[in-house]
C-alpha cells in the first residue's frame, strides 16, 4: 500500500523533473536562436573587405526583418478569427516590419551593386556556370521581397485607420484581406532569406 507521504514525494520529484525539462527546452531554444542570429556575422571572416561589411550588414538586416515579419505573420491567424486583444501589438509590429523590411532592401541594393559587377561579380559567374540559380532563385529573391514594403505599408495604414472596429462583422472583407497580406509578407520575407542564403552559399559577392 502506498502511503500519502510516498505519493507526495513522487509528485514532488515529478514536478522537479518537469521544471528541469522546461528549463532545458527554453535554454536550448534561446541558444539556438542566438546561434542562428550570429549567422550573418560569419561574413566578417570573409577575405574580401567589401563582402565583410556588406554581407554582415545586409545579412543582419535581413535576419532581423524576417524574424519580426514571421512573428507578425503568425499573429495574422488569430486576427483572421477576430481576436481583438492582439490589435495594439499587431499595429506596432506591422509598422516595424515595414521599416525593417525597407532597411533590409536598402542594404540589399548595396549588395546588389556588387552582385551585378560585370567583372568578378556573382551574377556573371552564376549565368556562366549555374544559370538556374540566377534565373529562378535570384529573380525570386529580387522581386518578391520588394512586395513586403507596399504590403506592410497598406496593412499598417488599415490597422491604424480602422482600429478595433476592423474585427466588426461589417469589416470582414477588410479583415480577411489584411490577414492574408500579413501572411504574404511572412512568406515573402522567409523566401527572400532562404534564397539569399542559398545564393550566397553557391557564390558569395
Amino acid at each position: 500500500m502506498v502511503s500519502p507521504s510516498d505519493s507526495y514525494s513522487d509528485a514532488k520529484d515529478f514536478l522537479k523533473q518537469a521544471e528541469i525539462a522546461k528549463i532545458c527546452v527554453y535554454g536550448l531554444s534561446i541558444l539556438s536562436a542566438v546561434t542562428f542570429l550570429f549567422l550573418p556575422l560569419f561574413n566578417l571572416l570573409h577575405p574580401s573587405p567589401w563582402q565583410r561589411w556588406m554581407g554582415a550588414v545586409h545579412g543582419l538586416a535581413a535576419m532581423v526583418a524576417t524574424i519580426v515579419a514571421v512573428y507578425t505573420g503568425h499573429l495574422a491567424f488569430p486576427l483572421l478569427r477576430g481576436a481583438n486583444k492582439i490589435l495594439p501589438q499587431l499595429r506596432t509590429l506591422t509598422f516595424w516590419t515595414t521599416v525593417l523590411a525597407l532597411l533590409s532592401i536598402i542594404s540589399g541594393n548595396w549588395a546588389y551593386m556588387r552582385y551585378r559587377a560585370p567583372i568578378g561579380g556573382a551574377r556573371a559567374w552564376l549565368q556562366a556556370n549555374s544559370p538556374l540559380v540566377h534565373n529562378v532563385f535570384m529573380e525570386y529573391h529580387e522581386f518578391t521581397v520588394l512586395f513586403t514594403v507596399p504590403l506592410g505599408t497598406a496593412c499598417a495604414w488599415i490597422l491604424w485607420q480602422y482600429g478595433d472596429s476592423i474585427v466588426d462583422k461589417k469589416n470582414t472583407p477588410v479583415l480577411a484581406a489584411t490577414s492574408i497580406a500579413l501572411m504574404a509578407i511572412m512568406f515573402f520575407a522567409l523566401g527572400g532569406l532562404v534564397t539569399g542564403i542559398g545564393i550566397a552559399k553557391i557564390h558569395s559577392l
